[in-house]
C-alpha cells in the first residue's frame, strides 16, 4: 500500500484482509497497527476506521469489530492470542492516505519524514494541501511563512494538532461528540472474558 495505514509487512497483510470488509460496511481503515508481542504479553490489534464523510460511534466500532472478528477467525493470520481493539480516529487524527492532506487543509499538522530533508525529519505548520505526489505545508523559516512540499512517499507519520479551533470545527460538524472525561477517541475492545456483548478474543 501506498500509504500509512499499515507499516510492516504483518499489518499490510491484516489491512488488506480487514480492508475490504470495513469497507463492506460503510466506512473507511484509516490505521491498522499490530502491537505487542515480546515474551507472554498479549498482542493488541489496533484499528482506526471512520466514515468516508466522517463521524462513527461507538455501535459503530462494534459492528466492525463483530464483523472484522469474524474474518479474522476464517483467515487466522495471527499466530498468538490478541485483543482486538476498533477506535474513531479522534480529533487530532492521523493522516495515512494522500488524499487526507487535501480533506483537512488549511489545519495545523505535525508531519515525519523517514529521512533527513534539509537537516530535519519534523515538520509543523498548517496543511496547504497536494500537489501531485507531494504534500505541501507552510511551516515557519528565518522567521517568515514558507510553503514547501514533501514527497508522501517521505513521510513515516503525521497527524492534525489538537487546537480550540479544530475542536470548535469538529463538534460544529457533529462530527465527534465531546465525552464528558475530554477524552476524544471511541473504543469497542474485544477481550473475550469480561463482556458478553461484544465479540470474542481470538485464541490459537
Amino acid at each position: 500500500m501506498n500509504d500509512l495505514i499499515a507499516k510492516t509487512s504483518i499489518d499490510r497483510r491484516l489491512a488488506d484482509i480487514v480492508g475490504p470488509v470495513i469497507e463492506g460496511l460503510g466506512f473507511e481503515l484509516i490505521r491498522l497497527r499490530l502491537m505487542g508481542g515480546l515474551g507472554k504479553v498479549t498482542r493488541t490489534l489496533q484499528i482506526m476506521a471512520d466514515r468516508p464523510d466522517g463521524g462513527i460511534g461507538v455501535e459503530d466500532c462494534g459492528a466492525i469489530s463483530t464483523a472484522v472478528s469474524a474474518v479474522l477467525d476464517v483467515e487466522d493470520p495471527i499466530e498468538d492470542q490478541y485483543v482486538l481493539e476498533v477506535s474513531s480516529p479522534g480529533i487530532d487524527r492521523p493522516l495515512t492516505r494522500l488524499k487526507d492532506f487535501e480533506v483537512w487543509k488549511g489545519w495545523e499538522a505535525r508531519i515525519e519524514t523517514t529521512e533527513l530533508i534539509d537537516g530535519r525529519r519534523r515538520f509543523k505548520g498548517g496543511l496547504m494541501g497536494v500537489e501531485g505526489d507531494e504534500v505541501l505545508i507552510e511551516i515557519e523559516e528565518g522567521g517568515q511563512d514558507v510553503t514547501i512540499g514533501l514527497k508522501f512517499e517521505w513521510l513515516s507519520d503525521a497527524k492534525l494538532i489538537l487546537t480550540d479551533e479544530l475542536i470548535a470545527e469538529m463538534l460544529r460538524q457533529k462530527k465527534v461528540a465531546l465525552p464528558e472525561d475530554g477524552g476524544f477517541d471511541e473504543i469497542e475492545e474485544t477481550d473475550g472474558e469480561d463482556d458478553e456483548t461484544i465479540a470474542p478474543e481470538t485464541k490459537h
